[in-house]
């Protein structure tokens, strides 16, 4: 499974720059809303386990008096349900939003902390409204004359408040490869490359991963992270899947690829070890966050695990 995919959301794209429209749907009784601070989800730690949070919304009659300007208001679509929206609350403070919010068992929660618990599309859901408050916030002025910029169509749409320019600002998504690099010398003990980015937790390891330099294929930029990073050349480079990660903008293309040198030579500055590992070996490896002394899968939530746990069950289908 790879999460944050497959949004099952009508996003009315054309309907939401409608503004008399979407001030129709703020309004309607079933208009939900998802509450975020700081990037961090509203969530309410479940009864029966108060170790694991679920997601949830609130109805816009319990927050609308939270709303004080647009750009803190974004248009997530339409669901079964009704119209969904997110907030960004992070301006208030703690007092404020305790006595508003009321839930002594609720919290904000690091998404990438719990996504695998809550229900997929919820996930999905969370995703989406954090990635578009992000860029809400973090583009508040236009970056070609630098005056303030009014949200539009949403917040799918920032524009320039200066009449000599009014340049249109819309959410960027910024490419990124990640590639399981596969050793098929043996073809009886294949072994997959793994490495710890010197940003990663204590003793995680991963595939590799990097951004598309400008004019730039897909394929060449695995072909050259990998060598960057680990000094292995690479061949028959196959995409496998891609997956939105909003952490805060990327869009990650993952891919397969065979090695065609084996010496690992790592940067030291990106990269600090890799090494090459068996199907038997990461049998051992223990889970992400586990305090354990053992190396440590990726994050369950990430492209990197569902490359890693495709890649072992080929091997042990072989």
């Amino acid at each position: 499974m790879i999460y944050y995919r497959e949004l099952n959301l009508d996003r009315a794209s054309e309907s939401r720059k409608n503004a008399l429209w979407l001030e129709q749907q703020w309004t309607r009784q079933q208009c939900r809303v998802f509450v975020l601070h700081t990037d961090k989800s509203l969530m309410r730690w479940r009864e029966d386990d108060l170790t694991t949070a679920e997601a949830i919304h609130l109805p816009q009659s319990q927050v609308s008096h939270l709303v004080e300007e647009l750009g803190q208001l974004v248009f997530m679509g339409l669901d079964e349900h009704g119209p969904l929206f997110a907030m960004d609350v992070s301006h208030h403070s703690d007092d404020h939003l305790q006595s508003c919010l009321g839930d002594a068992d609720s919290d904000f929660v690091d998404l990438r902390d719990v996504a695998w618990q809550i229900d997929a599309q919820q996930a999905a859901q969370l995703a989406y409204a954090r990635g578009l408050l992000f860029w809400n916030r973090h583009h508040r002025f236009c970056g070609l004359c630098g005056s303030p910029t009014l949200s539009e169509y949403g917040g799918h749409m920032r524009r320039c408040s200066s009449s000599v320019c009014g340049r249109m600002h819309f959410p960027r998504t910024d490419p990124a490869v990640i590639m399981l690099v596969e050793d098929c010398t043996d073809p009886a003990r294949p072994r997959c490359l793994l490495a710890r980015n010197s940003r990663f937790p204590n003793r995680m390891m991963s595939t590799l991963a990097g951004f598309v330099d400008p004019l730039e294929s897909l394929e060449e930029t695995v072909e050259r992270e990998v060598f960057e990073e680990c000094g292995i050349r690479v061949d028959r480079i196959r995409y496998q899947a891609s997956q939105p990660w909003p952490f805060p903008s990327s869009i990650m293309l993952g891919f397969r690829a065979r090695a065609v040198t084996l010496d690992i030579v790592v940067d030291g500055v990106e990269i600090e070890e890799a090494h090459w590992f068996d199907a038997e070996q990461l049998r051992f490896f223990g889970e992400w966050g586990d305090g354990g002394d053992n190396y440590s899968l990726p994050r369950p939530d990430s492209i990197a695990r569902y490359l890693v746990n495709s890649w072992l069950d080929e091997v042990l289908k072989r």
